[in-house]
């Protein structure tokens, strides 16, 4: 398999600080999981992260050189993890690992291969899951920790650490040719976090800092004071630093793959395939269940030595950015979240509300803004027609001849509610987008003037690049806005005949590819940005005194890591 890579903890040296004594260190561990068992008020996230960092800063200064590192670069392990994919049964033809510059390394095809083409499976072995997390001496603590069988990515995190400070471990090439570092936001300085404040990625970036944070403490003391801990490497050797690699390490990986019995799904890292590079697309992966494999087939033609990339689903770049820690400049699905609701307190709520529950649409819901037009969705066409109906109007979309079948016509562009509702749905959003600008410190020119620094950091970089990709959104919308609303003011001052709905048109309206033209009712709600609580149901049963603070490290601590998870999807290699 090639020349076998040594292991070495840094324990002192050069630039490396006394060792410090675990009594004192785990004091430091108590005072960062007190200092974040709270939330903080309204407005003070901010302030709050700031004092989070200085403890973590504190804490890694305390452990510099204790950690487990790999002797070489990373492309010296390049021709193992090859090697070891084939003797597991992979393909390994027809492509090889390459440096692609700016965007990483990535695979690269040694020959043509052709649209839908097979090129490249991964069976189960090979991967490493909240299963085999469970079949390894993680497995005694993960069987007595709740945190842990609430969250399989905490899990596979942990793993990853396990199997890396093994040098038995069948997964050390692969862990050999991981990255010794990310660009996702827990490796910002404060200062480059700072360039991302008002921007919508600001508050799940200080949450996943400080999510990060707390479960680094609440683990080291589990590992330090746990009898199933006892035997685990990571007892002798558990940074920060080691932490919020293997974090970003799943975070920037973690993929959906059902069980081997297929009744379920579990988290999985997928060796190999992970290194394909993200580009617009559709989804080209899938599991094999009769083969046990992952499979990934061609998303176009490639040509010897062109890089082959997969699409990584359809995220907007403020996701990129937090969970994979990298700006995709030509993202189709790039988007601004707007959160609309009708106010309980007005006269009307109860009749919009109602008009809105029958087109399948919540009365309170976060749309998106898209950065391709139309810049508004079917979904939130029809909430802004509802929103900005007069009585007379909600009635007859309640009460008057064919108010069922109008319901249809909501989301349809060809089919106003009246030119005055038009008009003033499109001053609302015209006004709101021009509102939302106004909160950004900077402006869209100023942002461009600081990209052509050449001594800009590539994460104060990767910063200014979302803030002007989020206001270029909303100008677009505010255009966009302008334009029709003066487009219907004209209709009105003509006294242009508004566009009649008849039941005949149901079939067009069905059967449309047109987006705009589908019945709101027989649509999924795609717009809803706000992820669940997923797993706060899963600390359930009698509180006590001992699982008291398991439930506060719980209660957000799962979203630090990408809980978003689509059936094979990936990251930024």
């Amino acid at each position: 398999m090639g020349k076998k890579s040594r292991v070495k903890t840094q324990k002192s040296g050069s630039g490396a600080a006394a060792v410090i004594s675990p009594k004192e260190m785990m004091n430091l561990v108590s005072e960062l999981l007190q200092s974040i068992s709270a939330a903080p008020s309204a407005g003070k996230e901010w302030e709050e992260y700031t004092q989070i960092k200085a403890l973590v800063e504190k804490i890694r200064k305390k452990q510099k050189g204790v950690s487990i590192i790999f002797e070489g670069s990373r492309e010296d392990h390049f021709s193992d993890l090859l090697a070891w994919a084939q003797e597991c049964g992979a393909s390994t033809d027809g492509f090889t690992v390459a440096n692609f510059g700016t965007e990483g390394y990535g695979l690269q095809a040694t020959k043509d291969i052709k649209a839908e083409e097979l090129f490249l499976w991964i069976p189960r072995k090979m991967l490493m899951t909240v299963e085999s997390a469970q079949n390894s001496p993680l497995g005694l603590l993960y069987s007595q920790d709740r945190i842990m069988q609430a969250m399989g990515n905490v899990t596979l995190a942990l793993h990853l650490l396990c199997e890396r400070a093994d040098p038995s471990s069948p997964w050390l090439p692969y862990i050999r040719s991981l990255p010794p570092d990310y660009d996702t936001p827990l490796y910002f300085q404060q200062d480059e976090v700072q360039q991302l404040l008002g921007t919508q990625a600001i508050p799940d970036v200080l949450s996943q800092y400080k999510n990060t944070a707390r479960q680094y403490a609440y683990f080291y003391k589990l590992i330090q004071t746990h009898p199933a801990a006892s035997k685990l490497p990571l007892k002798d050797s558990f940074t920060f630093d080691d932490y919020r690699w293997a974090v970003s390490s799943v975070m920037t990986r973690q993929n959906q793959i059902p069980t081997e019995d297929g009744s379920r799904v579990t988290l999985a890292l997928i060796p190999l395939w992970d290194m394909c590079n993200h580009t617009n697309g559709l989804i080209t992966t899938g599991y094999n269940l009769e083969d046990d494999r992952c499979e990934c087939v061609a998303l176009r033609d490639y040509k010897e030595n062109e890089q082959i990339y997969i699409f990584y689903g359809t995220r907007s770049n403020a996701e990129f950015v937090i969970h994979n820690g990298f700006f995709f400049q030509d993202n189709a699905h790039d988007r601004v979240k707007i959160k609309l609701g009708v106010s309980k307190s007005e006269r009307l709520y109860a009749m919009k509300a109602e008009v809105l529950a029958r087109a399948g649409i919540p009365a309170s819901c976060v749309f998106a803004l898209h950065c391709n037009e139309p810049p508004i969705s079917a979904q939130l066409l029809a909430f802004l027609r509802v929103f900005c109906m007069t009585e007379e109007e909600l009635k007859d979309y309640l009460l008057g001849e064919g108010a069922i079948n109008k319901i249809f016509t909501l989301g349809n562009s060809e089919f106003p509610v009246s030119w005055e509702n038009e008009i003033k749905l499109w001053t609302f959003l015209e006004t709101r987008a021009a509102l939302l600008l106004k909160t950004y410190k900077t402006s869209s020119e100023e942002d461009r003037s600081l990209l052509e620094k050449p001594d800009l950091s590539l994460h104060s970089r990767v910063a200014i690049q979302l803030r002007l990709a989020e206001k270029q959104i909303l100008e677009k919308v505010l255009a966009s806005g302008r334009e029709k609303r003066q487009q219907f003011e004209k209709k009105l001052e003509e006294g242009a005949p508004l566009p009649r709905y008849e039941e005949s048109d149901i079939a067009l309206l069905e059967n449309s590819d047109a987006e705009g033209k589908l019945p709101i009712i027989l649509r999924k709600l795609e717009e809803v940005e706000e992820r669940p609580e997923e797993d706060s149901h899963l600390l359930n049963g009698d509180k006590s005194e001992e699982v008291v603070e398991e439930e506060k490290v719980s209660q957000d601590v799962n979203s630090n890591l990408d809980l978003d998870e689509k059936p094979i999807e990936s990251k930024h290699s």
